[in-house]
């Protein structure tokens, strides 16, 4: 299921910001922090891609047992 989200965009005199917000469901299943340093990368026309830089680690990683 996707979420579907408006970009918006703010004109100023000088300059212009675009705005993508994220739904509040998918940041806390993403569990973003605030603050938390993202960026953004352009893998084609029809999809952009966000990357967290320092991710977290994962509660399902699983550990290599100790050698005898």
């Amino acid at each position: 299921m996707g979420f579907p989200t408006k970009v918006q965009l703010i004109k100023r005199k000088d300059s212009e910001q675009w705005y993508i917000n994220f739904p509040a469901a998918l940041a806390r299943a993403m569990q973003f922090q605030r603050g938390e340093t993202v960026e953004w990368i352009i893998e084609d026309r029809a999809q952009l891609v966000l990357r967290r830089r320092t991710p977290p680690s994962s509660a399902l990683k699983k550990t290599k047992p100790a050698q005898p």
